[in-house]
């Protein structure tokens, strides 16, 4: 029995792989805070947490729009194309 979804297999794929570069961008980008709430960290200043973190993060984002919008090309004719011959 077959649902009928909207997404195929390719769209969730993509979508799956979008939501785990958000999650490793969001990680990436936490931490590095002062240990007494006081002192300063240079650490939160570092490339990996104002440059790269914040790229795959954006690319994860573009991602998931780009999952939503792809026709999936395993999904079956709609009803009004079944009727043409």
């Amino acid at each position: 029995m077959m649902k009928d979804f909207a997404f195929g297999k390719e769209n969730f794929m993509v979508i799956a792989v979008a939501v785990v570069l958000i999650i490793i961008g969001f990680a990436m980008m936490s931490g590095g805070g002062s240990t007494d709430g006081v002192s300063f960290n240079p650490d939160i200043f570092s490339k990996q947490r104002i440059v790269v973190a914040p790229i795959i993060t954006v690319l994860g984002f573009a991602l998931v729009v780009v999952g939503i919008l792809r026709k999936p090309k395993d999904h079956p004719a709609s009803g009004a194309e079944k009727g043409k011959a």
